[in-house]
């Protein structure tokens, strides 16, 4: 009588298999995760420049000039630092269209950033692609 104690290299196959496949499908969900969170650092990022461009409108009685794609006299005053885009790019921007770009206009300004995917639900919310924060609002 044999007491063969352990497991068998069929048995263990089978747990490796199962433990790829489970780590699989990890993976996949974490990507996701990531990118819908990048493009919400993406809102809340120009939620936060539109509050100090308009606290800067408010003592200046203009919106500020731009350097470089970035609005000049934000910081420290307005602003601990400015935000920088969160990288990679996602689902249809490119690297160019992933920057934050920052332009004064006649009648105020617009500020440019890119989506991968919606933000904030299908109402109400933004649409992914390339989008325009106005002193009106987001477009």
């Amino acid at each position: 009588m044999k007491n063969n104690k352990g497991f068998t290299l069929i048995e263990l196959l089978v747990v490796i298999a199962i433990i790829g496949l489970l780590a699989s499908v990890v993976l996949v969900a974490l990507n996701s995760a990531r990118q819908k969170s990048r493009d919400a650092k993406r809102a809340a990022d120009m939620n936060q420049m539109a509050k100090a461009l308009e606290l800067y409108f408010n003592d200046s009685n203009t919106y500020p000039t731009a350097v470089g794609g970035d609005p000049s006299g934000l910081v420290p005053k307005y602003l601990s630092r400015l935000p920088n885009e969160p990288t990679p790019a996602d689902g249809i921007c490119s690297s160019a269209q992933n920057a934050y770009t920052y332009a004064k206009t006649a009648t105020g300004y617009t500020f440019k950033f890119c989506l991968g995917d919606n933000v904030g639900g299908t109402s109400g919310g933004l649409q992914s692609g390339v989008r325009t924060l106005t002193p009106g609002g987001f477009q």
